[in-house]
C-alpha cells in the first residue's frame, strides 16, 4: 500500500471514529450531584383522598423549606436530582416528575409545579416491592452521578403483592441505596385483612 493510501485509510479512520463520537447520544452520566432522590408515593385504594394530599403537600413543603434547600446548597456540588413517582401494584408505577436537578429555590417550585399539575391516580393493590424495584431502575437512567441515592417511600400498608419486601430491601441495600420508609397512620381509605394495627 502506498504511502498516499495508507494516509487516505487513517484519515478515514480517524474521521469515522470523529462521526461515531459526534452521532453518539449526548450522555450526562458523568454530571455530579450530591444525592439522586426518588420520592416514591403511594396511590393505592387503601390511601384515602386526603392521604394523597398530606403526600403531595408534604413533598412540596419539604423541598421549598428554607432548611431543605440550605442543606442542598451546603452539599459538596450544591445540587441533587430527584424524580416523583406514584406507585400502586406490581406493575403501577408512573413518574410524575422526571429527573430534575434542583441547587436553588427556582428549581424547587419548578418540580413542585409540576408534582402539582394535575391530582394523584389511584389504582389497586399495595407493592412496596415493586415500587423500589422500580426506583432502582430508575438510577440506571437518571443521567446524573450521585455521591448518595436515596429512595424515599411513601404510604399506608403493607406490601400485598409481588416480591417480599425484606428481599428486595436487602438487595438494594447491598448495592449501596439508602431506603427511607415514611408511613401515613391517618386511618383514611379503604380498609382490610392487610391493615397494620401499629
Amino acid at each position: 500500500m502506498s504511502a498516499f493510501a495508507c494516509a487516505r485509510h487513517l484519515l478515514s479512520s480517524c474521521a469515522a471514529f470523529a462521526l461515531t463520537l459526534w452521532l453518539a447520544p449526548a450522555s450526562l452520566a458523568d454530571e455530579p450531584v450530591d444525592v439522586e432522590l426518588v420520592l416514591a408515593v403511594d396511590v393505592s385504594l387503601s390511601m384515602s383522598p386526603e392521604e394523597l394530599e398530606i403526600q403531595r403537600h408534604g413533598y412540596a413543603a419539604a423541598l421549598t423549606h428554607d432548611n431543605v434547600l440550605q442543606a442542598i446548597a451546603d452539599g459538596a456540588y450544591g445540587k441533587i436530582a430527584v424524580t416523583y413517582v406514584e406507585w400502586a401494584g406490581t406493575t403501577w408505577q408512573r413518574v410524575i416528575v422526571p429527573w430534575t436537578v434542583i441547587a436553588s429555590r427556582t428549581d424547587a417550585e419548578r418540580v413542585v409545579a409540576q408534582l402539582s399539575a394535575q391530582p394523584p391516580n389511584s389504582a389497586r393493590r399495595t407493592s412496596i416491592s415493586g415500587a423500589l424495584e422500580f426506583g432502582n431502575d430508575l438510577f440506571a437512567e437518571s443521567g446524573y452521578r450521585g455521591t448518595k441515592r436515596v429512595i424515599d417511600i411513601s404510604g399506608d400498608g403493607p406490601n400485598n403483592q409481588g416480591a417480599p419486601v425484606n428481599l428486595t430491601r436487602d438487595g438494594l441495600i447491598k448495592q449501596g441505596i439508602v431506603i427511607n420508609g415514611l408511613p401515613l397512620m391517618t386511618r383514611g381509605g379503604f380498609s382490610g385483612a392487610y391493615d397494620v394495627s401499629n
